[in-house]
């Protein structure tokens, strides 16, 4: 049986004003050609399938496309619900889905049984149990409680999470022991572990006022297949934990990470898990210089090029340049003959009172319109259902402007 543990695609994500979609097309077709050449049976996309609430119907038709052509390889595919990912989106084409040898978790379910996914392999024969835990809300899990301290609604909730995993967990077994079979057990989630390095794409939504799940609170399953966290990596813990990543760089500084999925693979007892790099589809670079220094460090980065690539380019520029009145207009002279497209230029400046050098705070030019959105709509108090209504509103608006321009 082998299995691929993937995440965090953000299909229709928008970089500084740069459409993805090529970079995710890309992708898909080389996820396709893996699971031919690798003869893979299922896999498993642990959250964050669309970047918004409500995806542009490119991004929707790049779903729909996988999963038409994943049908001649009979692979199965799970796709769990990330904190960036509507039920509304996800649910609409759930049932018709179920008939291509796709499952879809939205959201937590009040009967357990309902997240517990047999999977087989090509012989469709029973090979792994998969308990299919998407993104959790309090909502999911909680009944409102007036009167609680942040600190007690945080304790709750870990609990409530905590035991919705153990349940799952001893229905699996329960499975297992009636079946009179000792099939691999596969837990999956959405959201940030205690011990995880981030990257500046992962927003500060956890799970409601969760900020982060103690590793030790998973149950001993034989791999925990993680989505949420962009850079690739394993948690020390007594069970194996992992989180995939994203498959391409979600912002500048992960612009340095090798991109991979996870390959698990049970066979008689054993199981072995292998890392699966994925190309970069396009070039990022972020370069701290100044003006002097700029054009050296930048052919050198263009030198990694291939032919036809052009780079994405952020500069930060130290504080020896940062306060010059016509930074702009000498950086792009300077980058002109450059294979590049300079997408955020940052001034470095000096903060006295902290004896630090620090980088300036974002402008509103360094953020895309949806960044804005996002981070106004966070300092609101209000529920999912609202928040996802005025996210569609505020993306027909924006398509209408963008249209207009």
């Amino acid at each position: 049986m082998r299995i691929l543990h993937t995440s965090d695609w953000h299909l229709g994500q928008h970089f500084i004003g740069r459409s993805r979609a090529a970079e995710h097309q890309a992708f898909l077709h080389w996820l396709i050609t893996q699971v031919d050449e690798l003869q893979i049976d299922a896999i498993i996309v642990a959250g964050d399938i669309f970047d918004t609430a409500t995806p542009p119907s490119y991004a929707r038709e790049l779903y729909n496309r996988f999963i038409g052509a994943l049908q001649r390889s009979r692979c199965q595919l799970v796709i769990l619900a990330g904190n960036h990912d509507a039920a509304a989106v996800l649910n609409e084409s759930k049932n018709l889905l179920q008939y291509l040898n796709t499952q879809v978790f939205a959201g937590g379910s009040a009967e357990l049984a309902e997240q517990l996914v047999l999977l087989k392999d090509r012989q469709q024969q029973p090979a792994a149990l998969l308990c299919a835990v998407p993104f959790l809300r309090a909502r999911d899990l909680l009944q409102s409680q007036g009167g609680q301290s942040a600190a007690d609604k945080q304790r709750s909730l870990q609990q409530a999470i905590a035991e919705h995993y153990q349940q799952l967990y001893a229905l699996a077994q329960q499975y297992n022991a009636q079946h009179q079979q000792q099939l691999p057990i596969i837990m999956t989630g959405h959201l940030t572990t205690l011990g995880v390095s981030r990257s500046e794409s992962v927003r500060d939504i956890y799970i409601g006022t969760l900020e982060a799940f103690p590793a030790d609170a998973f149950p001993a399953a034989d791999y925990i297949a993680l989505g949420h966290i962009h850079q690739s990596q394993q948690l020390k813990a007594g069970t194996d934990i992992r989180y995939s990543g994203s498959p391409i760089a979600l912002s500048f500084d992960e612009a340095g990470q090798q991109k991979q999925a996870w390959l698990l693979q049970f066979s008689a007892g054993n199981k072995s898990v292998t890392s699966l790099a994925i190309p970069c589809f396009q070039p990022l670079r972020s370069i701290k210089t100044d003006l002097a220094g700029l054009t050296a460090k930048v052919q050198q980065a263009v030198a990694e090029l291939a032919a036809g690539e052009r780079l994405w380019l952020e500069l930060v520029i130290s504080e020896t340049d940062a306060y010059l009145s016509d930074l702009q207009q000498r950086v792009e002279q300077l980058l002109q003959d450059l294979p590049v497209e300079l997408l955020r230029l940052r001034r470095q400046r000096s903060s006295q009172a902290a004896g630090l050098t620090v980088a300036a705070q974002q402008s509103l030019a360094e953020l895309s319109a949806t960044e804005v959105w996002q981070a106004r709509l966070e300092t609101e108090s209000l529920s999912a259902e609202q928040q996802q209504q005025l996210t569609g509103l505020h993306q027909q608006v924006l398509e209408k402007v963008q249209e207009a321009q």
